[in-house]
């Protein structure tokens, strides 16, 4: 498919997207957050003390607050995602619950920049929509495929979708740079990517 078509399948599939996501939340959000946590993310072949990466749900995103809860108790480091600009990758800083934030753009909620710098062992990331091969739907800033290309770069990372099981889709409108997830973990549990 050329840039341009892809851009824009993208662009009507994240319509569809943001309404079977919101209809996903209002049926299941409490209950959804429990499920992951539960499942945990050993089924990832990553120990403690490994860094994970997690993020703070905006609007009818799943939230990871259990999950990264069973890390944090489990010996594992947590950190969170700070943009650092338009066009790059986001950088991360160590982070862990009741630990003071800053209020950024779109009110994504940020640490400190007194925080430490990590590179994460693991991301865990919302997304729009995802498949069975690994491609993700965001919200077309490109930032995670930026990232986890940099981490990439340097060294292994697992990086696992956190998504409603409604959030499937049969493909992902995709480019050559679109980097594929290694995992999904849904209230259903957690899906191998068969791209990875």
């Amino acid at each position: 498919m050329a840039p341009g078509s892809t851009t824009d399948a993208k662009m009507a599939m994240r319509a569809a997207a943001k309404m079977a996501r919101a209809d996903a939340y209002r049926r299941d959000g409490g209950r959804a957050a429990g499920a992951l946590a539960a499942y945990g993310i050993a089924f990832a072949g990553v120990a403690a003390p490994a860094v994970v990466s997690g993020f703070l749900p905006i609007g009818e995103e799943i939230d990871p607050a259990p999950l990264l809860a069973r890390l944090l108790g489990e010996g594992f480091l947590t950190s969170l995602p700070v943009m650092e600009g338009k066009g790059r990758p986001l950088v991360f800083r160590a982070w862990m619950p009741g630990e003071a934030l800053s209020e950024v753009t779109w009110g994504i909620r940020e640490p400190l920049p007194s925080a430490p710098l990590v590179d994460p062992d693991v991301v865990l990331g919302p997304l729009l929509a995802f498949d069975a091969q690994g491609y993700r739907l965001g919200y077309g800033g490109g930032f995670y495929d930026r990232t986890l290309a940099r981490l990439r770069a340097i060294k292994r990372v697992v990086s696992i979708g956190l998504a409603y099981d409604e959030q499937k889709v049969d493909a992902v409108p995709h480019l050559d740079y679109d980097e594929r997830l290694d995992w999904v973990l849904t209230p259903s549990g957690p899906l191998r990517c068969c791209g990875s």
